[in-house]
């Protein structure tokens, strides 16, 4: 059983990353553009540009969602979002209360989590990151066959 779900992990994660990333777009999208419902509290508005920390937030959302999510420069792009998730938390959250269930913070916390997640295990399968190994991997290989041999 467990060689089966081994051999699925590659594909499991990669649909992961293109669940959370697209969560986390979505909240970005939603409070700059004010889509879907717009930025929480804003009774459909967007947050305003330059405030801090909710319009920083939003990009930081938008951008490193959008990469996660098509698994470009995952690893990166989710450390960063994993970070401005706990600095929600700690900053905005805990302030009312310790635990995320008292605080209204849970949503921060398995962001929080699910992208330092992905930190360690990287984009999966579906992920233009190993497209981009590939083709690295490959150049290198050319590379190194044409080069001359010092006598």
């Amino acid at each position: 059983m467990s060689a089966r779900l081994n051999s699925a992990q590659p594909y499991v994660t990669g649909l992961f990353r293109v669940v959370v990333g697209l969560l986390f777009t979505v909240h970005g999208a939603a409070s700059l553009f004010g889509v879907l419902g717009g930025a929480m509290g804003t009774h459909g508005g967007t947050v305003e540009a330059g405030a801090w920390p909710g319009w920083y937030a939003a990009v930081i959302q938008l951008v490193a969602g959008g990469l996660v999510l098509v698994g470009l420069g995952t690893r990166g792009a989710a450390l960063v979002a994993s970070g401005s998730m706990a600095f929600a938390y700690f900053d905005v959250h805990q302030q009312a209360a310790l635990w995320p269930i008292q605080n209204g913070g849970e949503l921060s916390v398995m962001f929080c989590w699910s992208f330092l997640l992905l930190v360690f295990t990287g984009s999966g399968a579906f992920g233009l990151d190993r497209l981009v190994t590939r083709r690295t991997a490959a150049a290198r290989r050319t590379s190194a066959e044409q080069a001359p041999i010092a006598a």
